[in-house]
C-alpha cells in the first residue's frame, strides 16, 4: 500500500502536470491523479505475475537438458523452481486471475516474451536461483524465503525490466521501488494452501488525504503563490524554480488544511522530497522559506492544529 511519502510524491506529480497544462479545470487535475494511482496498481499486478512466465522458461530449460545427454544428476534437471509451492499458489490464484482478466494485464506479447527470456537467462546462474535448485529443505517457508530472496536480489534489480516499465508508462518511473516492496510484503503474506491476498493501495483514510491535499493545493495555488513570492523576495528570483514553488505550495496547503499532521512532519517531508525532485540546493532554500512562513502563520493564528505539540 502507499505510504505518506509516496502519496505526497504522487500528489506532487499530479500537481506538476496540472500546473503545466494551462487548464484551470480541477476535475481534470483530479482525474490525472486517479489515473496515476491506477497505473501504480497495474505495475503491482504486472510484477506479482512475473514468476509465472519465469516458470515456463524453467520448464523449457529442463526439457532442453533432457535432449542434451546430460547426466540425470545434473542441476539442470532440478524441478525445485517449477515445483515451488509459492509460485504454484500465485499461478493458481483465483483472486489474481480475476484481476488479470479484468485489467488485461499480462506478460503476453513478443516484447514481453523476449524480456522474460532475457531475465530468466540473467537469473539462472545467480546465487539465489542456484540455491533454489540445490535446496534440500523443501518446507513451504523455505520455498517462500528463497523466492523472496530471488525477487529482492535479482528480479527487481534487473536493468532491462526497469527499462521495460519506463517505456510502458511514464507513471512508473518513480513507482518501481515502492511497488517492489509491496510485492515482497505480498510474498511474505502467502500461506500454505490458501489463496493469494493482494494488497490494497490505500490504508484507512489515506485516499481522502491524497485527494484533499491535491484539490486544496490546486484551489489555493494563486493565494499560496502570493505568499511564496512575499517570503522569497530576498532570494535571487531564479531560485524560485518551478518544482520548488510546487513543493512549497503543497507544504503550505498541508500545514494549513490538515490539523492532525505535526508541522515538523510536513516541513521535513517536503524537504526530503526536494532532495530527489528539485535542484541540489533546493532543500536549504525550501527549509529557509517555509520556516519563515510557518513562524509567521503561528503568530497570526493561521495554523489550526489539533493535538499536543503538533504546531511546534
Amino acid at each position: 500500500m502507499l505510504n505518506r511519502r509516496h502519496i505526497r510524491i504522487k500528489v506532487l506529480q499530479a500537481f506538476y502536470a496540472f500546473s503545466q497544462s494551462n487548464n484551470d479545470d480541477l476535475r481534470k487535475g483530479m482525474n490525472e491523479f486517479n489515473l496515476s494511482i491506477n497505473k501504480t496498481y497495474d505495475l503491482y499486478i504486472y510484477l506479482i505475475q512475473i514468476f509465472i512466465p519465469l516458470k515456463r522458461c524453467a520448464n523449457i530449460k529442463i526439457e532442453e537438458s533432457k535432449r542434451s545427454f546430460l547426466e540425470k544428476e545434473d542441476i539442470s534437471f532440478s524441478k525445485s523452481f517449477v515445483d515451488n509451492q509459492v509460485i504454484h499458489q500465485i499461478e493458481s490464484s483465483k483472486v489474481l486471475e480475476k484481476v488479470v482478466n479484468d485489467s488485461k494485464i499480462s506478460w503476453v506479447g513478443d516484447v514481453e516474451n523476449d524480456l522474460v527470456k532475457k531475465l530468466f537467462k540473467a537469473i539462472y546462474n545467480s546465487e539465489s536461483y542456484q540455491e533454489i535448485l540445490l535446496a534440500e529443505n523443501k518446507s513451504f517457508e523455505n520455498q517462500k524465503l528463497s523466492i523472496i530472496k530471488l525477487f529482492k536480489e535479482e528480479i527487481c534489480n534487473y536493468d532491462l525490466l526497469h527499462h521495460f516499465f519506463d517505456e510502458k508508462s511514464i507513471y512508473w518511473q518513480d513507482d518501481l521501488d515502492h511497488v517492489s516492496s509491496m510485492i515482497i510484503k505480498t510474498l511474505k503474506s502467502i500461506k500454505e494452501d490458501e489463496d493469494l491476498v493482494l494488497m490494497s493501495l490505500w490504508k484507512d483514510d489515506e485516499k481522502d488525504f491524497a485527494l484533499n491535499l491535491l484539490s486544496k493545493a490546486i484551489t489555493n495555488k494563486t493565494e499560496n503563490d502570493q505568499v511564496l513570492q512575499t517570503y522569497s523576495k530576498n532570494w535571487e528570483s531564479e531560485r524560485l524554480a518551478k518544482m520548488d514553488s510546487l513543493l512549497m505550495n503543497l507544504a503550505v496547503t498541508e500545514a494549513k488544511e490538515f490539523s492532525s499532521i505535526p508541522l515538523k512532519v510536513t516541513l521535513n517531508e517536503y524537504i526530503e522530497i526536494s532532495k530527489f525532485y528539485s535542484t541540489p540546493k533546493s532543500n536549504g532554500f525550501i527549509n529557509g522559506v517555509l520556516d519563515k512562513i510557518f513562524l509567521d502563520f503561528k503568530k497570526e493564528g493561521k495554523l489550526k492544529k489539533v493535538g499536543r505539540g503538533l504546531i511546534n
